[in-house]
């Protein structure tokens, strides 16, 4: 898409290139971008659903840069949600993606973007931005971009003893057509009809994310279900892992969930089962008490309202935007 005679330009060097806000058609530049940073094509309709973010009122909170040729080369967006802070609702949003072409690097455009961003951000009322950086922009978001770190969350890996025989057949074309049919079958007995379960954080009586049924739409990007073991709900992605992103437990149910799932998991032959949660939560409690854990992802904010506590907004793994 060719830039419009509006779009913003670089103070740094107007000749390098100009920036547009993300729009419905632009999804598919950022699509475009996704393929020559990452070599590989993003899943059908992942950007349309990541960004179908209407229920809170803002969309499309984010900008894409464009070379005079017109073909992006650097995008950063967040996803607009609210979290629930006491007895408030208040609209917040959640950094995402950010790209830059691997011609365009080390040009200033992750600082501009994100600087623009940030504006746009407080111009659409959004009052807190939330967000878990890899290693490689950690640096920059602290130190160029002032990103505040209330704590690090922790990741609890448990390995499974699975059939290694079932994870070399699921490879191959003649066998892993009837594997993916036994996997069906065995989850089917657990699936429930439901997408998603309360966030155990609000339980715990911290601020977190409102799951609600917008909410819930905005989060079709990625293949998730919802498994009822133990009389315990599980939201949960699979892949070649058990992948945990919150649960509906009390604390007496906690052993012979996992053990369920552990079961479950080496039925279908999986590597390992995974989570993680921000310490003092509920969630992170159970599991340090039987499990060890890795520090994984850094809880970053750029707050806009002196009002809120930060420092009381907790996560687990399925407010993140990977999962």
């Amino acid at each position: 898409m060719q830039p419009s005679p509006a779009a913003i330009h670089s103070d740094a060097d107007k000749k390098e290139y100009t920036v547009e806000r993300l729009t419905s058609d632009r999804l598919k530049d950022v699509e475009q971008l996704y393929k020559a940073v990452y070599k590989r094509e993003a899943p059908v309709e992942y950007f349309i659903k990541k960004y179908n973010t209407g229920y809170t009122g803002v969309e499309y909170v984010g900008y894409v840069a464009y070379n005079p040729a017109g073909s992006p080369i650097g995008y950063y967006g967040v996803i607009p949600c609210f979290l629930k802070c006491g007895g408030e609702k208040i609209l917040a949003a959640q950094s995402a993606d950010t790209m830059t072409h691997p011609g365009f690097r080390y040009k200033g455009l992750f600082v501009h973007l994100s600087n623009i961003t940030f504006d746009l951000c407080r111009q659409s009322g959004v009052r807190v931005i939330f967000g878990f950086p890899n290693q490689n922009s950690y640096h920059g978001a602290v130190n160029k971009l002032g990103w505040q770190l209330t704590h690090t969350m922790e990741c609890f890996l448990l390995p499974v003893k699975s059939n290694r025989i079932k994870k070399y057949l699921a490879k191959l074309p003649m066998t892993s057509g009837i594997l993916k049919q036994r996997r069906e079958r065995l989850l089917s007995s657990y699936r429930i009809n439901k997408k998603m379960v309360a966030n155990s954080v609000l339980a715990d009586a911290f601020f977190g994310v409102v799951r609600d049924s917008g909410y819930q739409s905005s989060k079709d990007y990625h293949d998730r279900e919802v498994l009822k073991m133990e009389n315990c709900q599980v939201w949960c992605k699979i892949t070649d892992e058990f992948i945990i992103g919150d649960m509906e437990i009390t604390p007496g149910q906690f052993l012979p969930l996992l053990e369920k799932i552990m079961d479950v998991a080496g039925k279908l032959g999986l590597t390992q089962i995974q989570f993680h949660a921000s310490p003092g939560t509920g969630m992170h409690t159970l599991f340090a008490a039987n499990y060890s854990s890795i520090p994984s992802f850094a809880a970053l904010f750029q707050n806009f309202d002196p009002t809120i506590n930060i420092n009381h907004i907790r996560f687990t793994f399925a407010d993140i935007d990977i999962f």
